[in-house]
């Protein structure tokens, strides 16, 4: 994938994460934060997190797991044998609920 698409959809990324995160927060107790640069975006709620590289998903209690995206518009994200496909928008909101509403 060429730079620049990369750099789109990165950027595509971290701005359906912000948006999900915002939509689920209006009936959570705390809000989001989402911190972006060109190497790295973590989803903060309170004193969870979840972590992306360009090649890594990392939660606050140490899992981790393959991630990229791919040209397609979709995200892949795998733990151990378990590789799922998804369309970002979806991986996008499934992800922020999971953060917002988790207990």
């Amino acid at each position: 994938m060429n730079t620049v698409l990369h750099t789109e959809l990165w950027t595509s990324w971290a701005s359906l994460l912000r948006s999900y995160a915002a939509a689920h927060g209006l009936n959570a107790p705390q809000h989001a934060v989402i911190e972006v640069g060109p190497e790295e975006i973590t989803l903060r709620v309170g004193s969870d997190w979840l972590h992306f590289t360009h090649r890594t998903m990392q939660y606050a209690d140490g899992r981790k797991q393959a991630f990229s995206l791919t040209a397609h518009g979709t995200v892949i994200s795998a733990a151990g044998q378990n590789k799922k496909e998804e369309e970002m928008d979806i991986a996008a909101e499934r992800l922020a609920r999971e953060m917002m509403h988790s207990e």
